[in-house]
């Protein structure tokens, strides 16, 4: 029996990770495949007038089974091998083609069509109304009004987009986890704390080197060389290996895989009608169009700027004078190391000194104390739900009455099969199918510093703001109340996603939220008021590189996605030109950041990077909210849940947030809050 295929026996019909195999996929889809095939010709073939209940229900409701799909995906980023990698190459096309056959389906577009245009005449409601809505614009953008001729072309650039973009993917994973440096004198790790040490030699022991140390590109193995090392050529050897995955010459080189994947999206755009990818992506955001992006990047950049230069020139000051470092040979792996040492002198304040005031499970426990004062939220771990990995945690969550929300995964480590980064995912998203309400599980992945065998898992302060960012996404995900799967959680516009995770990083620089869990793992005391005081200051600190080190992202992205690919010769020299007006130090001819830049070619980001800053204004806006009445105040929590967290795509964001907030948002709070203004 195929797992895949049958009612999930399991608590709360949890997906049954002990009982997968990876054998087992490609026969589910290829089965879900044709049962939602047949749903959509039930669809058509009724005889029936067409009503918004016989067809966009229904369509909303079909291929139940394609939920294999999101089992699938997950496990392809966070728990691969090379037998996942190559059944992905049929596995994504399969499901490629039966999307395009759907969305290029002229009875079933005709029947939504027919629907859409009496809609004034339906009496739907606002979440009916949004369904209506974002089903035809689908059909419509995904070439419903093409002739039968261009239906074929817009299905084969589909096809080659899915193998290109897991290719893309499949390269940098190979690149992060083909990397190993092993140093043998442990002098050449200078600088860096014991527990990063340890950290780093049972790497090495756990890998077949015995008594030496391990560095990979795992962000918790590498930040600390990068912020502590004194050894110079050792930085500069971990920059220019982090910066070089997909760069270099061989099978495994990303740049004529970007420049396809470019070029496929911009002859996409064109074949629908529109200018370019940005523009047909756009269409969709609150942004509208490239050129509102381009002038909010342009403002930030004239605020951002001027503060940036001025901190540049004071760290490189800064490194001559307390190493005699020549500020003309500056460079990009100094940055980090000396503005810690920096940092550490302006405002006394060592984030290595923090550390053990976040061990791991205190952490947790106090991210779930805040959404429980919020939200009434409580979790209760359940050891009898399956899971794809022992790292991987599993809770049960419930609300102030006992009533059943959600179930939420944590998988918080680094490993071999598990790409970089963090991010919020779903196995399912909240609905009702038949009156029968189906409750979100909702998973967070990260990569943060593994236990010892002298101490538990401390994490930095960044790694803290990472837990809080995603598990935001998660409370968008749990506590959605929507009845159709398609519109909720985070299935809302992409530059409105990043403000229930922006927002929830407000809480790390309040004493009020650091009393719930930053005591200190040993004697149980608790930060001081001294230290979150440093930790406010010290976190605007080089807040103008920051903002313009995130701009160059948002630039690039917009750059790759405003040309035809095919037409740049030179990948490295064309990333240059994008994101000269943000370079602060000097280029590095073994790096080219585009090779590498997952977000936007194989996640979701395309011509949406500049989202994060987008939602900044948002979420500074928003917790202005909460700092006015209290940050644990109910009256604001119950307005953000049931205005903004809740509706998930059920309405237009710009609609939801001024029903929270009463006004429209303004970047001032962002500016104040970073220090620009």
């Amino acid at each position: 029996m195929n797992p895949l295929l049958h009612k999930f026996e399991t608590p709360f019909e949890t997906t049954p990770f002990d009982k997968i195999e990876n054998k087992h996929f490609l026969p589910a889809l290829k089965v879900a495949i044709k049962e939602a095939r047949e749903d959509i010709e039930k669809i058509k073939s009724n005889p029936e007038v067409p009503t918004f209940h016989n067809v966009c229900e229904a369509l909303e409701q079909s291929g139940k089974k394609l939920n294999v799909a999101s089992v699938f995906f997950n496990l392809h980023s966070a728990e691969s091998n090379d037998e996942l990698q190559n059944i992905a190459k049929e596995f994504s096309p399969l499901l490629t083609e039966f999307s395009n056959d759907v969305d290029l389906d002229g009875e079933l577009f005709d029947k939504v069509k027919k629907i859409y245009d009496s809609r004034s005449d339906l009496n739907l409601n606002v979440e009916e109304m949004s369904l209506l809505e974002k089903q035809y614009k689908r059909f419509v953008r995904n070439g419903a009004l093409l002739s039968e001729e261009k239906k074929e072309e817009l299905r084969s650039i589909d096809k080659e987009l899915s193998g290109l973009t897991l290719k893309f993917s499949d390269n940098v994973l190979h690149d992060t986890h083909s990397f190993e440096l092993v140093i043998e004198d442990v002098k050449e790790l200078e600088g860096l704390s014991e527990s990063a040490l340890n950290a780093a030699k049972e790497l090495a022991a756990s890998r077949g080197y015995e008594g030496k140390w391990l560095i990979t590109l795992d962000v918790p193995s590498f930040f600390p060389v990068l912020k502590f090392a004194k050894n110079r050529n050792l930085r500069e050897k971990i920059v220019k290996a982090s910066g070089s995955k997909g760069f270099h010459g061989d099978e495994y080189d990303n740049r004529s895989t970007l420049k396809k994947i470019s070029s496929l999206r911009d002859k996409r755009a064109k074949l629908l009608g529109f200018k370019n990818h940005a523009c047909f992506v756009l269409e969709e955001r609150m942004a509208q169009n490239p050129e509102t992006v381009t002038n909010f990047l342009d403002e930030l950049i004239d605020k951002a700027k001027p503060h940036a230069t001025r901190e540049m020139e004071e760290l490189k000051e800064f490194a001559h004078k307390v190493d005699g470092l020549d500020p003309e040979d500056f460079q990009s792996w100094d940055y980090m190391f000396y503005a810690e040492k920096m940092k550490t002198e302006k405002f006394e304040f060592d984030e290595e000194t923090l550390k053990p005031f976040f061990e791991l499970s205190r952490v947790i426990d106090g991210i779930f104390l805040v959404a429980q004062k919020l939200y009434g939220l409580h979790f209760k771990e359940r050891k009898d739900i399956p899971v794809y990995h022992e790292d991987v945690q599993v809770f049960e969550v419930r609300d102030l009455e006992d009533r059943f929300v959600s179930i939420f995964y944590s998988d918080l480590f680094p490993r071999k099969g598990k790409r970089g980064g963090a991010w919020m995912t779903t196995y399912q998203d909240h609905k009702i199918v038949d009156n029968v309400e189906k409750y979100p599980h909702v998973s967070i992945v990260c990569n943060f510093t593994r236990p010892t065998s002298s101490e538990p898992s401390l994490l930095t302060l960044d790694e803290v703001r990472t837990l809080f960012h995603e598990f935001g996404h998660a409370l968008h995900g749990m506590l959605s109340q929507c009845k159709y799967e398609s519109l909720s959680g985070a299935n809302v516009y992409w530059d409105f996603v990043e403000l229930p995770s922006q927002v929830m990083e407000n809480w790390l620089t309040e004493k009020e939220c650091l009393d719930l869990f930053a005591t200190h793992y040993k004697t149980g005391e608790k930060i001081s008021q001294e230290m979150v005081e440093k930790i406010k200051k010290a976190s605007n600190f080089h807040e103008g590189r920051n903002t313009m080190r995130q701009l160059s992202f948002a630039l690039l992205d917009m750059a790759w996605h405003t040309i035809d690919g095919d037409s740049i010769e030179d990948v490295q020299s064309f990333e240059r030109e994008a994101q000269k007006e943000c370079r602060l130090l000097p280029e590095i001819d073994e790096t080219c950041m585009s090779c590498s830049f997952s977000h936007i070619f194989a996640g979701g980001y395309s011509s949406g990077y500049y989202s994060y800053k987008w939602a900044e204004v948002l979420d500074a806006d928003a917790f202005e909210a909460f700092k006015e009445k209290g940050i644990f105040n109910s009256e604001v929590a119950k307005s953000f849940k049931e205005n903004i967290l809740s509706k998930g795509g059920s309405e237009h964001p710009s609609i939801l947030y001024k029903r929270f907030r009463g006004k429209e948002p303004t970047p001032a709070a962002l500016l104040k809050r970073a220090g620009l203004i």
